[in-house]
């Protein structure tokens, strides 16, 4: 019945994630093709023997750390639904912040240009695509195994507003000059103890060195040469990095700086203007 194989599968997951029930829920629902608030309503009914064995499967690898979005290769951002998998990071909710932000810089703006830089699964440059269906949205991805996934979202979705790109940061985009770009680049430290809790996801979109801010540093210092006169630069960053973020720009020669705190309380995007 499903109603004990979520119980038992709660209980497997035990410790393994904050959130045991759930997972044990979408899971279910997952491997049953159903929505998972159709589930209670499916209570009494009896799981075939190739449910049960697909079931445990994933149960056993979710206890062993892997993300959930890998499990069911999907996660929701913003109003989309992406596909995603070990090529990419799974897109989180405080990532949305930076959507917000830039489409309140965009406002009023008619037919601007949109960067997303080290773009992932797509999520950030997509997500503002499809809110603003007038914006020519370039994505860029030094990894072409990633570049591949947003490519599949950006199908699925059907945005032809969307254009990919393979390269290290700025290096493909000679003479190109946006509105608005956006970026969550690896930020952690090489020896952060946190990577352990991370380590079915890609290192190359986590770890951006020694001190955590080599790809933030970058990303800020060519950025100016890639922004139109009040164009604005939002970065997603860790939460103690807020203060080193707006010496970056302030270094840089941005104004208008200012950082905001995602729903936990913790300064997660800060953003810059170009002057004229």
């Amino acid at each position: 019945m499903i109603a004990r194989a979520l119980e038992r599968a709660a209980r497997e997951l035990g410790a393994a994630t904050p959130t045991p029930r759930l997972d044990a829920e979408v899971l279910l629902a997952h491997v049953l093709g159903v929505e998972r608030g159709r589930l209670a309503a499916l209570d009494a009914r009896a799981l075939t023997a190739e449910e049960r064995s697909a079931y445990a499967a994933l149960i056993g690898r979710r206890a062993a750390g892997e993300p959930v979005a890998y499990l069911t290769g999907t996660r929701e951002f913003w109003t989309l639904t992406l596909s995603v998998g070990p090529e990419v990071l799974v897109p989180r909710p405080e990532t949305e912040l930076l959507v917000e932000l830039g489409l309140a810089h965009l406002k009023g703006r008619r037919a601007p240009r949109v960067l997303d830089l080290g773009t992932g699964s797509g999520a950030l440059g997509l997500a503002l695509a499809a809110e603003r269906p007038d914006a020519a949205v370039d994505l860029v991805d030094a990894s072409a195994a990633a570049l591949a996934v947003a490519e599949r979202n950006r199908a699925a979705l059907g945005l032809g507003n969307v254009r990919l790109e393979r390269g290290e940061w700025f290096a493909p985009l000679a003479g190109r000059r946006y509105d608005l770009i956006v970026s969550n680049p690896p930020y952690v430290a090489a020896r952060d103890p946190c990577l352990e809790l991370l380590r079915h996801e890609p290192p190359l979109a986590l770890v951006a060195g020694p001190t955590g801010l080599e790809a933030l540093s970058a990303i800020v210092a060519g950025a100016s040469a890639h922004l139109v006169p009040g164009g604005r630069l939002l970065l997603e960053h860790g939460a103690e990095q807020g203060e080193s973020v707006r010496r970056l720009l302030r270094a840089a020669g941005f104004g208008a700086i200012e950082s905001c705190a995602d729903l936990a309380g913790h300064e997660r995007a800060t953003g810059g203007t170009r002057g004229d």
